[in-house]
């Protein structure tokens, strides 16, 4: 495997590098490495740019090892709906946070398992400069920043928990308009004018305590569990990677040594977890429309 340098002096991981499985992590999970912060980060266009966002995908996280904060933001502009949505917190074998812009939103119904809004992900027109820094008990993890739809950021093998977590936002709105509605957005959420600082048409705020309802899969027990765990693995990463300063030794350390973990990095992130939700959520929709369709032949028919 190699590392490249690009010209702004952050890495990635190389589509031709010789381990094939880390080369999945790239191709598949939508994932570049930057070297410089020894973080993984999402690619501008990841095939899940193609699924969108609903919340069963929040409710499915816990159960996959993922004790995030949720903080969704609705507002509607431009004669459609937005939902630019922050995560933060422990994804199984990393910590992390995400800033998702998403828009045209649709109404989902599937009677019996799933009632919610779904949307699509920005399209390139309406992409945001974005930016964040990510804090663990008030000590920088990383740097995000850039135009994207998914600004994102993953530290492999650091164990965090939500709440040690904050993250300090800045999002550049397209307009006045725009800003005004995100800002009546923040509002509904239950964030505060104090709470925001504006110039222009940006907004900064401390993503710290999530103000909104978070997933019924979170529960002060069974986070307690999953966490031990996580933090076990993690505890076990960096055992195992100490003196280790470059991805590829830390990686092949790993693979001979627990495979467990190994297994884990390929499938890091929310990508391959949430992609079985995804064709769960589509081939449930897709029944219950035939279903229903059927049952009015029927009911035409009789």
């Amino acid at each position: 495997m190699s590392i490249q340098i690009n010209n702004d002096n952050s890495g990635f991981i190389a589509k031709g590098m010789t381990n094939s499985e880390l080369d999945k992590v790239v191709e598949i999970a939508g994932y570049d490495y930057d070297s410089v912060q020894d973080i993984f980060y999402s690619t501008m266009n990841p095939w899940q740019r193609k699924i969108g966002y609903c919340r069963l995908f929040d409710e499915a996280a816990a159960p996959l090892g993922m004790i995030i904060d949720c903080e969704p933001i609705h507002f509607e502009y431009n004669n459609k709906k937005w939902m630019i949505g922050l995560w933060k917190g422990q994804y199984d074998l990393v910590s992390g946070g995400e800033i998702g812009v998403y828009t045209e939103a649709f109404d989902l119904k599937i009677p019996g398992f799933f009632t919610g809004t779904f949307y699509n992900c920005a399209s390139d027109s309406d992409l945001l400069q974005m930016s964040f820094v990510l804090k663990k008990k008030g000590k920088v993890l990383f740097r995000r920043e850039g135009e994207h739809w998914w600004l994102t950021g993953f530290k492999l093998g650091e164990f965090s928990e939500p709440s040690d977590l904050t993250m300090d936002i800045n999002i550049n709105l397209k307009n006045r308009l725009m800003r005004d509605a995100f800002i009546a957005g923040l509002y509904n959420a239950g964030y505060s004018k104090a709470d925001l600082t504006i110039n222009g048409n940006s907004v900064s705020f401390l993503y710290a305590t999530p103000h909104s309802e978070q997933p019924v899969t979170r529960t002060v027990a069974t986070d307690r569990i999953i966490q031990r765990k996580n933090e076990l693995f993690c505890a076990k990463y960096q055992e195992i990677t100490q003196g280790l300063d470059n991805l590829q030794d830390r990686v092949a350390a790993i693979e001979e040594q627990a495979p467990e973990l190994y297994q884990k990095i390929i499938k890091m992130g929310k990508a391959k977890p949430l992609f079985g939700i995804y064709e769960t959520v589509l081939l449930v929709f897709l029944v219950a429309v035939a279903t229903y369709l059927a049952s009015r032949v029927l009911s035409e028919d009789n």
